[in-house]
């Protein structure tokens, strides 16, 4: 249980980071973003892994690193810990926002920006927080949350800057049924990076099977 508690509670926090940043016109969001990312996973990482990203938790479970009794669990942590993330941010706040492409970027590009960047993700902590070669290192916290960063401040005014499929969820959801917000686009941040995650996997096996 302990593992379920600590995936909700590192997507719990890093959703609240997300949309009270971004509510709020936080000048820098990406870093705090990443930062809150870094910080969950090293209070995390030796409890369950420090997931908080279900495309993680694919990847990890289609190279062996998890348990397939944990996946539906940790994701339903996950899920959870963002929606519950999101109403507090609106609470907080008195507004919501949901994840969205730029206007007049495509669907499919969004789609590409959100697989690609996951795909780096889930790459970083595959070979970061699970390679033997990589085992006990001090700094897999720091290039997990270093790699939400770059990809926030890169591809987030172009996608709307996911890279989860969690984070595509909670504030969705919640901006749907509080804010009137619509579901149009929750799709590109579940397609993407579960695509990402899986895509991470494959070349991971590659990786680790060079001597």
């Amino acid at each position: 249980m302990s593992k379920y508690v600590t995936e909700f509670i590192g997507t719990f926090f890093l959703v609240l980071t997300i949309c009270m940043t971004v509510l709020g016109g936080t000048p820098m969001a990406p870093l705090a973003i990443g930062a809150s990312l870094m910080v969950m996973v090293y209070m995390g990482g030796h409890v369950s892994g420090a997931h908080y990203n279900p495309a993680v938790s694919l990847a990890l479970l289609m190279r062996g690193r998890m348990k397939a009794s944990d996946f539906v669990p940790y994701v339903v942590a996950q899920v959870l810990g963002s929606i519950a993330g999101a109403w507090i941010a609106f609470r907080i706040m008195h507004a919501s926002f949901a994840p969205e492409p730029a206007a007049g970027t495509p669907a499919l590009t969004a789609l590409a920006v959100e697989f690609l960047f996951t795909f780096a993700l889930a790459l970083v902590v595959l070979n970061v927080a699970t390679s033997k070669r990589t085992q006990g290192n001090s700094y897999y916290g720091l290039a997990i949350g270093f790699t939400v960063m770059f990809a926030a401040f890169a591809g987030g005014s172009v996608s709307g800057g996911a890279f989860n499929p969690a984070v595509g969820t909670g504030p969705t959801l919640v901006h749907a049924l509080i804010g009137h917000g619509s579901l149009a686009h929750w799709w590109i941040y579940l397609v993407g990076p579960f695509l990402g995650g899986a895509a991470a996997a494959s070349v991971f096996e590659m990786q680790e099977s060079v001597e």
